[in-house]
């Protein structure tokens, strides 16, 4: 059974820091492309991240800079380092997996709110 699940979101203030964190079970984890989401009320879902099996990395342009993605493959982890936040970034985050080399993200967690204030 296929598993995402988010943890560390939480209340900070501007200009702070916080890590989350996705466990990941269910599915060869090194063969995916690992991706965070967010989603604030009343916008659309964003891709903040993500880091294909090679380790290559991408961001949205509004957190270049201040995000970084990153993966424990031996613990099946994916992480986001946010720093710098700002109330823009107050959402609902969710992390996502897809296949290499596939179009659709197949797997999703519940998401962790993180809020800004």
């Amino acid at each position: 059974q296929v598993q995402l699940v988010e943890s560390g979101g939480g209340s900070v203030q501007p200009g702070g820091s916080l890590r989350l964190s996705c466990a990941a079970s269910g599915f060869t984890f090194s063969n995916y492309c690992m991706a965070w989401f967010r989603q604030a009320p009343g916008k659309a879902r964003e891709r903040v991240a993500r880091i294909f099996s090679t380790g290559t990395t991408s961001y949205a342009d509004s957190v270049k800079g201040r995000f970084t993605i990153s993966e424990a493959n031996a613990l099946n982890t994916l992480y986001l380092q946010m720093n710098s936040l700002n109330t823009d970034d107050t959402a609902v985050y969710y992390c996502a997996a897809v296949p290499d080399g596939g179009s659709s993200y197949n797997y999703w967690g519940q998401g962790t709110q993180v809020t800004v204030s």
